[in-house]
């Protein structure tokens, strides 16, 4: 029952996270839930909010942390590197306000 729990939990976080954060590519925004990225980063910043330990600074790392493949691959840029300040605010609020109603 816990695991369904923490599922639903995790898929609510990146429904949030996925509508609310995007990249910044040519002046495109490219929102994480199209990129397909919302759910892993939603996985990652889980532990955080449950263990009530959220930082900017550990939010940085696992940006910086988490690999986007570009040209089918031929590059990787850091996720933390495609989201402009505005965007990293907005995860930042999302998180704090998905931890507060947690």
């Amino acid at each position: 029952m816990a695991k369904t729990n923490t599922t639903e939990t995790i898929e609510a976080l990146a429904a949030e996270i996925g509508e609310n954060v995007y990249m910044d590519i040519a002046k495109w925004h490219l929102y994480l839930r199209e990129a397909h990225l919302h759910t892993l980063l939603a996985e990652r910043m889980y532990p955080m909010l449950l263990d009530n330990s959220l930082s900017e600074d550990k939010v940085m790392q696992i940006l910086q942390d988490m690999p986007v493949r570009l040209g089918g691959g031929h590059r990787e840029v850091p996720l933390a590197d495609m989201l402009p300040m505005q965007s990293r605010v907005h995860l930042i609020d999302v998180l704090e306000e998905f931890q507060r109603k947690m």
